[in-house]
Formats: structure tokens, C-alpha cells, sequence
């Protein structure tokens, strides 16, 4: 039985064999040192590891671990890292724990003392908008919130992320579909712009001066106080995902089995970071609207990631 086969059945409910992805998309993957350390495992030639996820120094599982560990997804990336560059252009790096990776051209980072920054877009002529600490093996976002003025508060200032796709972004989605629509695993797409509040894309770590809500813990503040707000921001975010998902699947069609939706995280380690009515309020009824589309028009199926303790929130995903 195929990896696409596989899929398919577990998703109909059927008594089959548990499909097993490691890597198709950003809360998949494996740390790029994990997967030298897999490499070195199974025999096979060492090379430097291409980071395909910079932002959690993912690494990419290429074909030869796909086979050896029999894994069931291909995943089809974003254009952009969460850094704001494609992965293209590939240039040696190494790495603050001495391994030597492949990083995308536009990976851009200075040091201070043992930290590593690294700057939106590759433009080193910014702020940096990622920092490695000492004796970290990952990038955490740096919290560029200029001081908020609730009554000169705007809307578009936190929708400057959420634009039509381009042509030149149309036209690498369907180079990719069309390059992984012979293979025989099921293939998973993140498309981007349909993140509700996801907190690793609040401080826009993507984009070189960002306004708006960007700090962390005023985001979640405002899921209590600015809801009209939050809603705004939704609204017109979802417009224009819709839009997007219209156009995108004109080009890849059916070769995608899955689209990952949302990463946005509803719990911590013990408990929520909302009530379940807060969700039915300000989150569900953009979920629904873009998963109504997706039902409607499409063959994709729906993969939303949450962190935390979300029992309560399980039949409401659902």
C-alpha cells in the first residue's frame, strides 16, 4: 500500500496501518542535527543537511530517509522561510554547535558574544528579527513592538503580511505539485496566510519594520480587549486567504492530499490560553470559513496543529 493510500484510509477511518510523516511541514520535522545523526545511523553518505525550516533549524529529510525509514509524506513548503527568504541558492554554514549545515543564500546573521541574529529578508541593513541565545540549537523572535496608542490603532498595520500571491509564487507551487505528482506518498501543502493569531507569526520575524500588535504578550491581552479588533484583522485576512486558495489550487489541483491550516497554539502546558467561548466567538467562525471553502471545492483535507493541554477545545476543532 502506497503512503497516499495510507493516508487516505486512516483519513476515511479505516482499519489501516498509522501513516508516518517526518518533515512534510514545520510541526513534523526534525532538528537538522537529528537528521545528520539519522544519516550517520542508517549508513548513508555524509553531507551537509540542508535547513529548510531556519526558524527551528529544521532539517531537510531527503529522499534517501524518506525510503530507509519508510515515511509516508512529502510536503510541498511555503514559498518564504518565517524569515522572510526563499530556500534557494544554497551556501555552507556552521553552525554554533560545530556542525556544518546548507543555508539558504538570504541567511543572514551576526554575532554578539555567542548569540546569533539573524535579520528579516536577508537584510542585514534592519534590526535582526531572530536570535539564537548561547548554547541554544534554535531562533527565538525578537519583539520589535513599537510603543501602542490604542486610539491611533489600525487594523491594516497587522494585515501588511496578508496579500494576494504572486504570480512568481503561483508559479513555484506548480513547479513543486508538478514535481510531486508522480510520487507515491500523500502530499502535505502550507501555503501560508491562514495562521489565526499564530504566536510564532505575530512578531512578524518576516517582515523588516512591523507594526501593529507584535508583542506576545499584548496579542494575548488584546484576544480579551480588542476583540473587535482581532476580528478585523480575521475578517479581512481570511478575504484574502480565500482568494489565495482559489488561485493556488488552480495550479496544483488535486496532487495535494492535505493543507496545513493553522499552527495557532490554544494551550500551554496545563492549561488554556482562552476560554472555549472565546474560541466559539473569535476564532471558529474564520476556521469555518476557510475549511467550508476547502470542503467545497477541493479534494484537501484539513490539518490544524496545536500545542498545550486543548482537551476542551477537541470537539471544537473537530
Amino acid at each position: 500500500m502506497t503512503g497516499k493510500e495510507k493516508l487516505r484510509k486512516a483519513m476515511e477511518h479505516e482499519d489501516v496501518e498509522v501513516p508516518i510523516d517526518f518533515g512534510s511541514n514545520a510541526v513534523t520535522g526534525i532538528h537538522v542535527s537529528i537528521v545528520e545523526k539519522l544519516r550517520e545511523y542508517y549508513g548513508l553518505e555524509r553531507k551537509p543537511v540542508k535547513v529548510n525550516e531556519p526558524y527551528q533549524m529544521l532539517g531537510e529529510v531527503d529522499e534517501e530517509l524518506k525510503q530507509i525509514m519508510g515515511i509516508d509524506v512529502d510536503g510541498l513548503y511555503p514559498y518564504q522561510t518565517i524569515f522572510g527568504f526563499p530556500n534557494s541558492n544554497w551556501k555552507e554554514w556552521e553552525t554554533p554547535w560545530s556542525q556544518l549545515v546548507l543555508v539558504p543564500e538570504d541567511f543572514q546573521v551576526s554575532c554578539e558574544g555567542e548569540d546569533v541574529y539573524i535579520y528579516p529578508q536577508g537584510d542585514t541593513g534592519v534590526p535582526p528579527s531572530g536570535k539564537m541565545p548561547s548554547e541554544s540549537f534554535y531562533f527565538d523572535s525578537i519583539i520589535r513592538q513599537e510603543p501602542i496608542d490604542d486610539s491611533a490603532l489600525n487594523p491594516d498595520d497587522n494585515l501588511e503580511e496578508f496579500v494576494p500571491v504572486s504570480d512568481r509564487e503561483l508559479e513555484y507551487y506548480r513547479r513543486e505539485a508538478q514535481s510531486l505528482s508522480g510520487s507515491d506518498r500523500a502530499v502535505m501543502a502550507n501555503f501560508g496566510g491562514t495562521g489565526l493569531g499564530d504566536i510564532a507569526l505575530v512578531p512578524a520575524p518576516f517582515l523588516k519594520n512591523p507594526k501593529g500588535i507584535r508583542d506576545i504578550t499584548e496579542w494575548y491581552i488584546s484576544t480579551v480587549t480588542r476583540q473587535d479588533y482581532l476580528h478585523e484583522v480575521f475578517s479581512r485576512q481570511i478575504d484574502v486567504a480565500i482568494e489565495n486558495y482559489k488561485k493556488i489550487h488552480s495550479v496544483v489541483r488535486e496532487t495535494v492530499q492535505v493543507v496545513f491550516l493553522c499552527g495557532t497554539d490554544f494551550g500551554s502546558q496545563t492549561s488554556a490560553f482562552c476560554s472555549p467561548e472565546t474560541f466559539d466567538s473569535l476564532y471558529a467562525p474564520y476556521y469555518r470559513r476557510m475549511t467550508d471553502w476547502i470542503h467545497q471545492n477541493t479534494g484537501w483535507k484539513v490539518f490544524k496543529h496545536s500545542c498545550g493541554a486543548v482537551v476542551q477545545f477537541m470537539e471544537r476543532f473537530i
